[in-house]
């Protein structure tokens, strides 16, 4: 993807299998939906991101956070230099099951950008809250 083509609802899915590291697309991070400022995404709960009692591990669900979070930070036409800060809120044990994690961006400044991401099961339940800084 060339620096100033931007992410949007067409192209999503294809950034993602670019751009990101062959374990990042492990995650299985699909259903991609996309505009300025925003990308969410389905987050199934695969054995293989599971430890005991099938609960998904807060690394994957972080890392899909970070995926997440830079993917919108791409749906304006300005490349990012990556993330600065992620601070992430566990609320909930993230139970084997497909997850939704949407990312807002708050604020597009000058030198970085701030998001918000929230993480749901399959019933709507919040599982887990993240901060996102991104620099540009």
């Amino acid at each position: 993807m060339p620096p100033s083509q931007h992410v949007t609802s067409e192209n999503v899915g294809a950034v993602y299998a670019e751009l990101f590291a062959p374990w990042v697309q492990d995650l299985g991070l699909c259903d991609f939906e996309a505009g300025e400022g925003r990308v969410s995404a389905r987050l199934s709960a695969k054995s293989a991101l599971q430890f005991a009692g099938a609960v998904v591990c807060g690394q994957a669900l972080m890392s899909a956070i970070d995926t997440i979070a830079a993917l919108a930070m791409m749906t304006i036409d300005r490349p990012t230099k990556g993330t600065i800060y992620q601070h992430t809120h566990f609320l909930r044990p993230a139970f084997g099951e497909d997850f939704r994690i949407e990312v807002n961006v708050l604020r597009f400044g000058k030198t970085t950008a701030f998001a918000e991401a929230r993480v749901t099961n399959a019933a709507g339940d919040l599982v887990a809250h993240a901060t996102t800084e991104y620099a540009f």
